[in-house]
């Protein structure tokens, strides 16, 4: 068993604390900005709440985090009563939050002038892999501490693998959503195609789904999408955040996504149309409008 805190209780991040504390059963303080949400997980869980980051953290030898962008990122570990500045000399901070490769490096910098290590780790498998306790992690730090990390990690992942060094994670979380952004789209065309000539959906990927055609998406989202409802995961309001780093990083090292900047424009169009909230697999909706 060991000390942990956990930073942000959302839809991602409430149900993984959980697993820490019940799959784990490590001794779990958490924190989150609506403080009727971290109450709530005490409740629920048994463990405790805290009034900030830094009080969260407070002898803790994992600190979790996930939060929603870079600058949610900043606000909950630097300063005065940010994670770092609470963390003991020689703890681990584990930051799951999708966010850029740049800002994981400077929260490494950061933690590294406290004498505490850092691991960004950005997960993939949406809500229900949170909830399940089955994510996979993709990690960016050194091996020693990612040795360290990872049986703690294991609590709400299937999978948790070692990229590189700090960065390799967001980098690697950034390749996951390119891969997603394309099949979403190629989905969506093939289904909006085969209603326009007249087949049987459900015949269709029935066959297909068995062959090369066959992916994630497909196995799980072809039957919602087929009935034009997109309440099943992860929303197009974050996804474009997500591909809104990719392509920033793409500026950085000079990779060519022109179908990730296409379809990024196609989630654009998707949230004109009041789609902010609805899941990625929408794209469908965008052609039959």
């Amino acid at each position: 068993m060991a000390k942990v805190a956990f930073i942000g209780l959302g839809v991602m991040g409430f149900p993984m604390a959980g697993h820490l504390k019940e799959k784990g059963g490590h001794d779990v303080t958490v924190y989150n900005r609506t403080a009727a949400k971290a109450e709530e997980w005490a409740k629920k869980h048994g463990g405790r709440s805290a009034a900030t980051p830094a009080e969260a953290a407070k002898d803790a030898d994992f600190v979790f985090t996930c939060v929603g962008n870079d600058d949610d990122l900043r606000s909950v570990t630097l300063g005065d009563t940010g994670a770092i500045a609470g963390m003991k000399a020689g703890a681990i901070l584990i930051d799951n939050t999708t966010a850029s490769a740049e800002v994981a490096r400077e929260l490494a910098d950061s933690a590294k002038a406290k004498g505490v290590d850092f691991i960004d780790a950005p997960v993939s498998g949406g809500q229900a892999g949170a909830e399940n306790g089955v994510l996979t992690v993709m990690c960016g730090g050194d091996q020693a501490v990612f040795d360290r990390a990872k049986p703690v990690i294991e609590a709400y992942a299937r999978m948790v693998g070692l990229m590189g060094p700090v960065g390799a994670g967001q980098l690697t979380k950034m390749i996951n959503q390119i891969c997603i952004a394309g099949l979403v789209q190629g989905l969506a065309e093939g289904i909006h195609f085969g209603k326009k000539a007249g087949l049987d959906i459900e015949k269709v990927v029935d066959v297909i789904s068995k062959g090369a055609a066959g992916s994630w998406q497909m196995e799980n989202r072809h039957k919602t999408m087929n009935q034009g409802k997109y309440d099943f995961g992860f929303a197009v309001d974050w996804m474009r955040k997500d591909l809104g780093i990719v392509l920033a990083e793409a500026r950085r090292n000079g990779a060519k996504l022109p179908v990730t900047a296409l379809v990024d424009q196609f989630y654009g169009d998707v949230q004109s149309m009041g789609g902010n909230r609805w899941d990625t697999s929408s794209l469908l909706a965008r052609l039959e409008k």
